[in-house]
């Protein structure tokens, strides 16, 4: 395509006080947003917030994955455009009808490299750029989506510091309190609500239960103070004051550099969506379905294993002595893993942002009328779906999964204060090369199977009482 009027649009026709200038807008963008980083990384360490972050440099690889990204197309924009097919593969699988194409938008193709060969392009420079943005966007709505979730989520579990502090009060203020008491369990206000009242003869029921639970009051003090009594008594019966707040809190901190990095089977997922979407299928809008019906999902299953853990005591026991104490094992969860609730939890939280990234994405690039927007309903019913599951998880799927993940067979690695795990990650490593070397002496200097210690591995032994 040459002529006079390109030439002029390019970097040797244009004045330099504008390449300048634009060059210095982007340059300072960017060290500003690199320094704001870096200061807040400095922060969140000085606070000793480490696994904020850790997440910080979660985000910062996303970042510098969205870098590669952003080179990669622009680099090869040009190679791709002159990669040229027949007119008749460019007429199926298409987002929109092609009598919904402008007349405007049909003049370039006649014209050009792949033009002259009676040919179109396999990715026009335009539609690149354009797929270039909504991968941009995407990744950024996630992150921002995640951490905002993330967040409110941590704020409303630090409610649960003043049953914490009250337990402890009421437990162990006085010296009165510690003689040997008795419950009955069906006096118990965690077997009233959920054993004696609701699902005692019923599956149905019980389930049912679980599912409306989630909407309202979903973790109770009576719950709080079972679950974090029975974690007590299985992992640290040693220490019955045991601040189970902080390390809830931990934990979540811990998970919450896993939710906001986006794993390549996501990007899959996002692969998969736009090779489907096709006209007439109204995919993205029944997609908006899919989170919806996962995170009510695992609201239920949470709430259930609560009940499940005081069916369990109610149908053995009549009375016991001292406080009611719930038996966590992995057995109440879905193919015996609670950790399979956060990577459904990180799926849910991606897919919601995928529906907000892309709504707008197509507001700003296409118009609020565009043929992919579909009609006004489905737009509304869309966003309100979105919404709806961003409170839903921040304020009730969240602090459940924080809480009722711990009823698992084994703890978590956040037990331990961070100073407790640098020290057993030095004498782990200590106890490596010790071993190590005892090897090489025994068989000639080989060390061929080096000793595995893991601290994600702490708490998997069979003892289950072990002191903290």
């Amino acid at each position: 395509m040459g002529g006079c009027g390109d030439e002029g649009t390019s970097l040797v026709y244009t004045p330099t006080w504008v390449v300048a200038v634009v060059c210095t807008i982007f340059v300072a963008v960017s060290l500003a947003l690199e320094r704001g980083l870096h200061h807040l990384g400095k922060y969140l360490k000085r606070k000793n917030q480490k696994p904020l972050y850790e997440a910080l440099l979660k985000v910062q690889e996303e970042l510098m994955l969205l870098g590669f990204i952003s080179l990669l197309l622009t680099v090869s924009q040009s190679l791709i455009a002159k990669i040229c097919v027949n007119r008749d593969a460019m007429t199926h699988f298409l987002p929109c009808s092609l009598s919904t194409k402008p007349l405007e938008e049909e003049e370039p193709s006649t014209i050009g490299y792949c033009g002259a060969k009676d040919k179109v392009p396999l990715l026009p420079v335009e539609a690149l750029h354009q797929l270039h943005n909504f991968i941009f966007f995407l990744a950024i709505v996630h992150v921002v989506y995640s951490v905002l979730t993330a967040l409110i989520g941590i704020e409303k579990i630090r409610e649960w510091k003043k049953w914490e502090e009250s337990i402890v009060q009421e437990n162990y203020g006085s010296q009165q309190d510690l003689r040997p008491h008795v419950t009955h369990i069906h006096q118990n206000e965690f077997i009233k609500k959920r054993f004696a009242g609701f699902g005692k003869c019923s599956i149905i029921v019980t389930w049912l239960h679980a599912f409306f639970k989630q909407f309202h009051a979903s973790v109770t003090k009576a719950d709080y103070t079972t679950l974090r009594h029975g974690f007590i008594m299985m992992h640290c019966r040693g220490n019955p004051k045991f601040n189970f707040h902080n390390y809830v809190l931990r934990a979540l901190e811990d998970d919450f550099k896993k939710v906001v990095g986006i794993h390549w089977s996501l990007w899959v997922f996002v692969v998969i969506f736009l090779l489907l979407n096709i006209d007439g299928w109204h995919l993205y809008f029944w997609l908006a379905f899919l989170p919806l019906v996962l995170l009510l999902a695992v609201g239920t299953k949470l709430e259930h294993v609560i009940t499940q853990l005081a069916h369990e005591v109610a149908e053995k026991h009549v009375a016991v002595e001292g406080d009611l104490v719930v038996q966590p094992s992995d057995d109440h969860f879905w193919f015996n893993r609670p950790q399979l609730v956060l990577k459904l939890i990180h799926f849910i939280l991606f897919q919601n942002a995928f529906e907000i990234a892309f709504t707008f994405w197509v507001w700003a690039q296409f118009g609020f009328r565009s043929c992919i927007m579909e009609k006004l309903p489905y737009i509304i019913v869309r966003l309100v779906v979105a919404v709806f599951i961003q409170v839903l998880c921040s304020h009730s799927t969240l602090p459940l999964y924080a809480l009722v993940t711990q009823m698992g067979t084994h703890f978590k690695k956040a037990i331990f204060d961070e100073h407790v795990q640098v020290s057993l990650v030095g004498w782990a490593q200590k106890a490596k090369k010790k071993k190590n070397l005892a090897r090489g002496y025994s068989q000639g200097g080989s060390t061929d199977a080096p000793l595995e210690i893991q601290m994600d591995g702490v708490g998997k032994k069979e003892a289950t009482s072990s002191q903290i």
